[in-house]
C-alpha cells in the first residue's frame, strides 16, 4: 500500500480488467494508498507460481488483490483481509462473481485462519509486516513466499529508517525461517521477498 499508489495508474492503458475496476473503486472512494503499478506487476508474476492458496493483508480497494487474481492459476484460492468494514464490503462486491476469491473484514491476524499459503502479501496499516510480526512458519507452506512491500531502496548496510536501523526490514531480511532479499521496483520503491526454508 503506497501513499501515491492510486495515482500511479493515471494514463496507464492495457491493464487487466479487474485491476482497472479496482483502480476505479479507489478513485471513487478517494483512496490514494493502492498497490503501486510496479508492485502489482510483481504480484502477478508471483501469483502465477502459486498452486494452493494466496493470502493478502490490507485489501484497501482491491488493487493488489486484482493483480494477484489476474496472475493466479485457475482454482488457486485467494483470501484478502481488510480492517475497514466499508472498503471490505465494496471490494467483496467487486470480486463477488470471481471464483475462489474471499474478502474478509477484520484485523490482519484473521489471515492466520486461512493458511498456510504458497504466497502471502503483507500490506496495509496493520502490524503484520512490522518486525516480522506475522509468523512465516505458521503462515507459509515450505517453499512459500512472503512479500513485504513499501520500503525505500536500501543504500547501505544496515538499512536505516531515519537515524536508526530499520528494524522491520531487518526482521524480515534476517528471519531464520526465510531466505530473503530486497528487490528494487522503482527508484523510490523496494519490496522484501522471503521464501520459507524447507
Amino acid at each position: 500500500m503506497s501513499s501515491r499508489g492510486t495515482a500511479s495508474y493515471v494514463g496507464v492503458t492495457g491493464l487487466p480488467s479487474i485491476v482497472s475496476a479496482a483502480v476505479a473503486l479507489a478513485e471513487e472512494l478517494d483512496f490514494p494508498c493502492s498497490c503501486r503499478l510496479e508492485q502489482g506487476r510483481l504480484l502477478t508474476a508471483l501469483a502465477a507460481g502459486a498452486t494452493g492458496a494466496i493470502g493478502e493483508t490490507g485489501t484497501g480497494c482491491g488493487v493488489g488483490l486484482a493483480w494477484l487474481v489476474a496472475g493466479r492459476r485457475p482454482g488457486v484460492r485467494v483470501v484478502s483481509v481488510e480492517r475497514d468494514g466499508e472498503r471490505a464490503a465494496r471490494v467483496a462486491r467487486l470480486f463477488a462473481e470471481i471464483p475462489d476469491v474471499e474478502v474478509v473484514s477484520g484485523d490482519w491476524t484473521l489471515i492466520e485462519g486461512y493458511g498456510p499459503f504458497d504466497l502471502l502479501v503483507l500490506d496495509g496499516g496493520g502490524n503484520g509486516k512490522q518486525g516480522a510480526a506475522a509468523d512465516p512458519v505458521r503462515l507459509l507452506r515450505p517453499g512459500g513466499t512472503v512479500v513485504v512491500d513499501d520500503f525505500t531502496p536500501l543504500t547501505g548496510w544496515p538499512p536505516m529508517l531515519g537515524p536508526a536501523p530499520d528494524a522491520a526490514r531487518l526482521g524480515w531480511l534476517r528471519h531464520p525461517a526465510l531466505l530473503a532479499t530486497e528487490v528494487r521496483l522503482a527508484p523510490d520503491l523496494a519490496t522484501v521477498l522471503g521464501t520459507r526454508r524447507p
